[in-house]
């Protein structure tokens, strides 16, 4: 096969996954959004809570309910099967370092969950690796900017393109 050929048959192959991942740009908000924390997060999460539903979304709370000490654990792996079994359209997750919910999360095979600090993470995490999940460390970030990554978070496109031939790797099964 030519040079030219094998060109075009791999420019062709990438325009058709570009337009292929072009329907999981954006999220489907006729579903809820999963939220969950630990204790470190309860506070965070109660306020995201009151700040999404004042801009008209709905939430489905997936704990924890207090702050009393709780594993976080049971709070990701809530928020992230309600996102994999689509019961939700995206989810959010809070605990001190959001280190901890994010490497549960990640466990799923359909979640992409990304921790964020900053608002150009919280781009890039929609942009390039079209994370379904944030994460977000309550202990390290102040709540407005944790919105101001929320926002980011739900209005920023995923790319598709060569980003999403990357995202297509990274499941394991």
């Amino acid at each position: 096969m030519s040079l030219l050929c094998t060109y075009l048959l791999l420019n062709i192959d990438y325009l058709q996954h570009t337009t292929n991942t072009k329907s999981m740009n954006t999220f489907d908000f006729t579903k809820p959004i999963a939220i969950g924390s630990d204790h470190a997060g309860f506070d965070y999460k109660e306020a995201t809570k009151k700040y999404l539903e004042q801009k008209g979304f709905t939430v489905i709370d997936k704990g924890a309910y207090s702050l009393a000490s709780v594993d976080y654990p049971d709070f990701a792996h809530a928020v992230a099967t309600s996102v994999e079994a689509g019961e939700s359209c995206c989810g959010i997750l809070f605990c001190g370092s959001a280190n901890g919910v994010a490497i549960t999360a990640n466990k799923h095979q359909q979640i992409r969950a990304g921790l964020c600090w900053d608002n150009d993470v919280a781009k890039l995490i929609r942009q390039h690796n079209n994370a379904n999940v944030i994460c977000i460390p309550a202990r390290f970030v102040a709540v407005h900017l944790a919105f101001e990554m929320i926002d980011n978070f739900l209005t920023i496109p995923f790319e598709g393109g060569r980003h999403g031939l990357r995202v297509d790797k990274i499941a394991c099964s």
